[in-house]
């Protein structure tokens, strides 16, 4: 067993230090949120600290500070509706649990958001000034909460199944801030899968002061999200997105009347509504094409699309000020996130300088069954065919795109061209694209990758002799699978925080995640023991053939630790070359150093076992 890196502290960066590590030190700043009431008191996370934090942001003076100190850090947190308080849910393990918990915009003591919050998985908060709403799962279900201005708290809404506050499920979202709680506070947007399905949500609109229904929205084997209501006191519009036409479309939608208004754009690529103008005129698209993110104005008296000119990339966030300015943060393989404004040059926020990475670049190929699967290629210097890393990405509902990866750019310094693959269950392609994998996991994904591999080495783009694959989460468990379906075909895996026996690990997974897990199945493991016996990785582990290394996080409830140990201890028993570097925290660590660690254990790993690579210095 690898130990974990003993020491959280930031050394002092130097420009001595590798490439790859400079990366990972240069201080990033995240999308900032603010309330419409206080638009410029703001709250961002950023990692200058050398770890995950909250700091508060005051535009008019241009003061920051840091608000946070928490030991596992954070990465999300809100800003009171009249900008005077810092509010973040406390996880003190890195399991995901924990309390709401507020201080002072200008520094102070950390506090309870409200007593009557029952301890839990943070599911969305909406603050507002007469009410907040927030969301908890714990093992017992899903409640929503109304915690009152005078520190009461009345849960309103309670479910065995999964309910998330509005704003929860968008991709580039403006948070739940924006679509859980109306502008006159008396209407609550939740998603729930109250019928079975949470990958596919229905909508549903609940009186604030009552939990009453108002609306709802349910399209069978299609989601339905909520996006933003309208920032107009006593407009009950309530921007959503459906699949209707098989893709994410965005719509308006007023519950108390049910009538519905499609928005009429001329394509049918995955687009979000991420905000509002400040009158209620307009709203702010982003629209994902071929893997980078794009703005419009979307004029609804008129039903008119105006693209905005933005700089290539992806982007994390995006919204409107009460001026109409339009902020983004973008973000792109060659540099960090930034944040931006359209239409002017200079930023309005960054982080620290970082030595510049190597630029995403797309590649596509056909699937087995005729599919064009879309992907993107990192390449090192020299000449190809390249020593090869397939990356995989986690989800499995979720997409590689144009994005900043200090981790991607160290194996690339390292001498790997790095790979990407947005394989059958990844979203951004069609619900049907998406949904492939709804009691079909695993094999599908597999097929995809494989003729990905099978592309690059028919084109001398990859050397077939020095394969390699890694993936974290979701990505985790397709690296074991691969390795114990296909065993010859890489010399060798990293397993991060994996799904390594998927039955043992249901027991121990969040409430969200054990919701997930149901609609992806079509049921619990016990329910499917046929599909558990052909998709679980520990089914195929007494066939693995590659030296294998793992990463997986103590208090991880989403990858739970207990199942990857099972795994493990049967390569083990066999004598099966492997290495296990157990962290301390959960599904991803915040602290810079320990990130810097893993990926100096997984580079080590990497050079020991593929001829070429090296540890770059």
């Amino acid at each position: 067993m690898i130990p974990a890196g003993p020491s959280w502290s930031r050394p002092p960066m130097t420009d001595l230090a590798p490439l790859w590590q400079r990366r990972f030190r240069a201080p990033i700043v995240g999308f900032p949120t603010w309330s419409r009431h206080a638009p410029n008191r703001l709250v961002y996370a950023s990692s200058e600290s050398g770890i995950y934090q909250l700091h508060s942001w005051d535009v008019a003076t241009g003061e920051r500070r840091q608000i946070t100190k928490e030991p596992v850090g954070l990465v999300s947190g809100n800003v009171s509706d009249d900008g005077e308080w810092v509010l973040w849910h406390r996880d003190t393990t890195g399991d995901e649990s924990g309390t709401w918990m507020v201080a002072p915009f200008s520094g102070g003591d950390a506090e309870p958001l409200a007593e009557g919050l029952p301890r839990g998985w943070d599911e969305g908060l909406a603050p507002g000034r007469t009410r907040s709403i927030a969301a908890v799962s714990d093992k017992e279900g899903f409640g929503l909460y109304a915690v009152h201005a005078n520190g009461s708290t009345r849960r309103i809404a309670h479910s065995k199944e999964s309910i998330i506050l509005g704003g929860g499920n968008a991709m580039t979202r403006g948070g739940h801030e924006l679509a859980g709680l109306s502008a006159d506070e008396t209407l609550v947007a939740i998603e729930h899968g109250e019928h079975g399905d949470l990958i596919h949500a229905a909508l549903r609109v609940l009186d604030a002061r009552t939990g009453e229904v108002v609306g709802e929205l349910h399209d069978p084997d299609r989601e339905v999200l909520a996006f933003a209501w309208s920032p107009v006191p006593g407009d009950d519009r309530l921007a959503i997105g459906h699949e209707r036409r098989g893709e994410r479309a965005p719509a308006i939608w007023s519950p108390r009347t049910g009538e519905l208004h499609d928005l009429a754009l001329p394509w049918d690529r995955f687009t979000e509504v991420t905000d509002w103008w400040p009158d209620g005129s307009a709203v702010l698209l982003v629209e994902l094409r071929d893997g980078r993110d794009h703005l419009h104005r979307y004029d609804l008296a008129t039903d008119t699309v105006t693209e905005l000119q933005t700089r290539p990339g992806s982007m994390t966030g995006a919204r409107v000020r009460p001026d109409g300015a339009v902020w983004y943060r973008l973000q792109a393989g060659e540099h960090p996130g930034v944040l931006l404004e359209v239409g002017r040059d200079e930023p309005v926020l960054t982080g620290g300088d970082a030595p510049p990475g190597r630029p995403f670049i797309p590649w596509s190929f056909r699937s087995p069954h005729g599919q064009t699967v879309m992907g993107w290629r990192i390449v090192p210097a020299g000449e190809a065919p390249w020593p090869t890393l397939f990356l995989i990405h986690g989800g499995p509902t979720s997409i590689d795109l144009d994005r900043w990866a200090p981790d991607i750019q160290a194996y690339v310094d390292a001498g790997f061209q790095v790979v990407l693959v947005n394989y059958r269950g990844s979203i951004g392609f069609g619900a049907a694209w998406r949904d492939t994998l709804i009691g079909n996991i695993g094999w599908p994904e597999i097929e995809d990758i494989l003729a990905g591999v099978d592309d690059l080495v028919a084109k001398r783009l990859a050397d077939p002799d020095r394969l390699g694959i890694a993936g974290w989460s979701w990505g985790g468990y397709l690296t074991l699978l691969l390795h114990g379906m296909h065993p010859d075909r890489f010399r060798v895996g990293v397993a991060g925080v994996p799904v390594g026996d998927y039955a043992l690990g249901y027991e121990d997974l969040s409430p969200l995640l054990q919701a997930y897990d149901r609609a992806l199945l079509g049921g619990t493991p016990a329910e499917v023991p046929q599909l558990m016996a052909e998709r679980s990785p520990i089914s195929y582990v007494d066939d693995v053939k590659a030296p294998i290394l793992f990463l997986a996080g103590e208090a991880d409830s989403r990858c739970p630790l207990r199942q990857v140990l099972a795994y493990t201890d049967r390569l083990a028993a066999r004598n099966h070359p492997h290495e296990l570097y157990l962290f301390p925290t959960g599904h991803a660590p915040f602290q810079i150093d320990e990130r810097i660690n893993q990926t100096g254990v997984v580079v080590d790993f990497l050079a020991r076992h593929v001829p070429g690579i090296r540890v770059p210095g």
